[in-house]
């Protein structure tokens, strides 16, 4: 089912450049589709429009967890790279901000991705929780080979999952990588053998996450997220705060009563 969000969020989401939005109520999952053939890239405009876009998905209440995934079998090969001189300089230093939107989301993320994640179609992958991909798909930064670098946080997320040494080979090299040896890497978290096992095992991860208690993986991902930046005094209190946090909730008191009882858990969120 497609979804206006366009007066919830104004003018930015009206007339949606390249991307399309639909929500499975039933299966709860929000969908953020990449949807430009024949490569499906991502404009400057649409950049700010993903933002406001997964911004809404986290309102939503029929939203359990956002996929981001491309149209026709690509994920994205990257930017607009021939209209980039046309943008105005002062307008490109806080692109990471738009592509970051995942990563702020306080639900679960996933980016399922088919092809290719090249670029800031990699970078916007970087930003969510979950990459799965095709076997045959191809990811990577070759920036650097236009005589440019990331500059939607790529550079920096890439060091924080698989290290430096590693990031420095694959960033400035401008590598692309088969999916199998990004997932050996930590890059990516589980590859498919083609797009239909790829629908299925990303719609089965979301059955799983929705499964769980809501407010309980708002509280990790937070968590998680902030390890990287913390000192471990200050990451341990951020856990021990949240920690108990969950114990006033409703849905840790359903998960206990579940649990003696040896049944699915069913939780609302509070």
């Amino acid at each position: 089912m497609e979804r206006d969000y366009a007066e919830r969020r104004g003018d930015v989401l009206r007339e949606l450049d390249g991307l399309r939005v639909e929500v499975d109520a039933e299966k709860k999952i929000g969908y953020l589709i990449l949807e430009r053939p024949p490569l499906n890239i991502v404009s400057y405009k649409g950049r700010a429009q993903i933002r406001a876009i997964i911004e809404a998905f986290d309102e939503d209440d029929d939203v359990g967890v956002v996929v981001i995934r491309g149209a026709d079998g690509i994920f994205s090969s990257g930017g607009d790279v021939k209209r980039f001189p046309k943008i105005p300089k002062n307008k490109m230093s806080d692109l990471a901000d738009n592509i970051g939107a995942p990563e702020r989301c306080s639900k679960p993320v996933i980016a399922a991705i088919e092809k290719y994640a090249l670029g800031v179609g990699f970078e916007l992958s970087l930003a969510c929780d979950f990459r799965f991909a095709t076997k045959d798909a191809v990811v990577g930064l070759p920036e650097v080979t236009i005589g440019q670098m990331p500059g939607s946080g790529g550079s920096v997320r890439i060091v924080r999952l698989i290290g430096m040494t590693r990031a420095k080979d694959i960033v400035m090299l401008g590598k692309r990588l088969p999916a199998p040896k990004a997932m050996d890497i930590g890059l990516v978290t589980d590859v498919a053998e083609d797009g239909d096992a790829l629908t299925e095992m990303v719609e089965d991860y979301a059955a799983k996450l929705n499964a769980l208690a809501p407010i309980s993986l708002r509280s990790l991902k937070r968590v998680l997220n902030a390890a990287p930046d913390s000192s471990l005094k200050v990451a341990l209190d951020i856990e021990g705060h949240s920690y108990e946090k969950l114990r006033s909730t409703e849905d840790y008191m359903e998960g206990i009563a579940a649990f003696s009882e040896r049944r699915p858990g069913i939780y609302k969120g509070r």
